[in-house]
């Protein structure tokens, strides 16, 4: 076995693939990826994330290497976050996930309450009763 095991619990692989499996580091990567952005612009351009969690997920990416932070010499002061080279060799994996999920969105979409994994032997799920 090679020491990128991702069956292996201390894998290297896995820790990566725990940080961008992470649906909005996926989303705030693809966002930076045409270039630099504030985080109000970040935030417009990205439906549905709240700021507290844009702020978290652009602190571990940072923290992790794949975004950069930079202090504007503006008025009021201000930041700007963009990809670090290894945030931009990222682009390309994302690129052809969220293509893939575009071109199997139909087969993809359905009730969550029918998922398999959430019944795997199959059996009858009862509703539950109202009085």
């Amino acid at each position: 076995m090679s020491d990128s095991d991702v069956f292996l619990a201390d894998c290297p692989a896995r820790t990566t693939l725990r940080l961008v499996a992470d649906t909005w580091a996926v989303v705030v990567v693809f966002g930076l990826g045409p270039g630099p952005l504030r985080h109000n612009d970040l935030l417009d351009r990205i439906g549905g994330i709240s700021k507290k969690v844009l702020t978290q997920t652009l602190r571990k990416l940072e923290a992790n290497g794949l975004v950069a932070r930079r202090r504007l010499g503006t008025a009021p002061p201000g930041v700007e976050y963009r990809l670090t080279p290894l945030g931009r060799s990222l682009l390309g994996p994302v690129s052809a996930l969220a293509r893939w999920a575009e071109e199997h969105a139909d087969e993809l979409a359905g009730d969550p309450a029918d998922d398999p994994a959430d019944n795997p032997a199959g059996d009858p799920v009862e509703e539950p009763v109202r009085g």
